[in-house]
């Protein structure tokens, strides 16, 4: 039995989904990030539940081979990555091993090792994160911007970040004179007051950035003092304001003003053009969301002549990106302003077999299978909480040739792959992504084939 403040000594058996080690303490796990498999560690019990517990790494008495030390000097306070402790290759295998493991445990789908190919890594784990956002707390005098401290709403202040694309450092020194100079006070989560709760950059790698203020109105001061000092941040080409007044701690409200700039930048995937507008979802890692994309298009098998519905389109990406390899592409997505990207970016890029309709996926997708439409293929890429009842139900009805999945989120997408299983589709193949380095997540490809096709 777990105790909390209980000091004990224990050997880490596997990594979690975060990559936290997992140790087993009289056949309880208990969990302890920074341990490593095969480490015996000395451990403190912060938590207690009946059937396991967390744990606090207090010494490492015998150190894994893989176990490096981390290259941000932040690492073991911040909450944004997990596992620079280990060689990158190591964060690679646990992943694997855990789309293995959702895939069975929670899918059913029987799967072998060999089934579950390993991760496509990145060719640099570093400096590849494109969009980066940063909570503001203290004073207008002597703010603090940065991340999270681990299970907690506490800033651990930053001056740089190294998996972050762009001069970051050169925007937070713009931003918090700015904030000094102009007294504007930071959002305070427990009284709901002050002005400026988060900050978000956006780059490319084609060099441009764009800066997001999060604040709990549109009018702020000092715009023209802030502007200039931000032009000395390599790239810089666009600042918007993003209106959040909601007492929550949801980042991003839905009303933004451009206050210079045009408020987009572009960036390219698969030698097609995109628009990144402030509200428009884009992967994170532009060269691992090539390999993904291109994934997920051979997964589909396109031969020219498919019909293909992409659920969750986002601002277009892999629509536009299969659309040269089918005859026409329907994208259905619940974000206005991604789908006005979406239609921008098809025009950009010459795309003409390729439509956007600004809809939830579960109310429109239904609508348009009972009205005959008979994909060949759909391709399913939702938020973490993975696809609702009515979308499988509608899936299963349209009864495509194909289903692509696109996941951030495994257990979730391993949920929903389990349905289309029951409904009568087979797997086919997967191949993980690391779309995250050195975080805990992975995403994951898996394309369903329709049973009687297979066979």
């Amino acid at each position: 039995m777990l105790t909390k403040n209980q000091l004990l000594t224990t050997e880490c058996l596997r990594l979690g989904s975060e990559l936290e080690g997992v140790c087993d303490v009289e056949g309880m796990p208990l969990f302890v990030p920074g341990a490593l498999p095969g480490e015996r560690v000395e451990a403190l019990v912060v938590k207690a539940q009946q059937r396991y517990g967390f744990g606090k790494l207090m010494k490492v008495l015998e150190p894994s081979s893989v176990r490096v030390e981390p290259a941000c000097p932040v690492y073991h306070l911040c909450g944004g990555c997990s596992g620079q402790h280990m060689t990158y290759e190591a964060t690679l295998r646990a992943k694997r091993t855990q789309v293995l493991d959702c895939l069975n445990r929670i899918g059913g789908l029987g799967l072998s090792e060999d089934q579950v190919p390993p991760v496509l890594g990145a060719e640099d784990p570093w400096r590849f994160r494109n969009k980066t956002a940063l909570p503001v707390q203290g004073t207008a005098k002597e703010p603090q911007i940065g991340f999270y401290r681990r299970r907690s709403h506490a800033i651990v202040p930053v001056e740089d970040c190294p998996i972050t694309m762009g001069p970051l450092g050169a925007v937070l020194k713009a931003v918090k004179g700015w904030m000094a100079s102009a007294g504007v006070q930071p959002y305070n989560e427990e009284t709901s007051k002050g002005l400026l709760r988060h900050v978000v950059v956006r780059t490319s790698r084609t060099g441009q950035l764009m800066v997001m203020l999060v604040a709990t109105r549109a009018v702020l001061p000092g715009m023209e003092a802030l502007i200039e000092a931000l032009k000395a941040a390599e790239g810089f080409c666009s600042l918007v304001v993003n209106v959040n007044k909601a007492r929550n701690n949801v980042i991003l409200g839905r009303e933004c003003q451009v206050l210079w700039g045009d408020g987009v930048i572009y960036e390219t995937l698969l030698g097609l053009r995109f628009e990144i507008s402030p509200l428009s979802f884009f992967q994170v890692n532009p060269p691992q969301t090539e390999r993904l994309y291109q994934t997920a298009i051979d997964f589909a098998g396109l031969t020219g002549n498919e019909l293909v519905v992409d659920a969750y389109a986002g601002a277009g990406t892999i629509a536009l990106c299969m659309a040269k390899s089918a005859s026409r592409v329907i994208g259905i997505e619940i974000v206005e302003p991604a789908v006005e990207s979406a239609r921008r970016n098809a025009e950009r890029n010459g795309i003409t077999n390729a439509e956007f309709y600004a809809a939830a996926v579960e109310d429109l997708l239904p609508r348009l299978v009972a009205d005959g439409l008979r994909p060949d293929v759909i391709m399913l890429d939702p938020p973490r909480k993975g696809v609702e009842p009515q979308v499988i139900e509608a899936v299963l009805k349209a009864a495509p040739r194909k289903v692509v999945y696109v996941s951030c989120h495994v257990p979730t997408q391993a949920r929903d792959l389990q349905l289309l299983a029951q409904g009568g589709y087979v797997f086919e193949a997967c191949q993980p992504v690391d779309m995250f380095c050195y975080a805990g997540g992975v995403e994951n490809v898996v394309s369903m084939v329709r049973g009687d096709v297979h066979r």
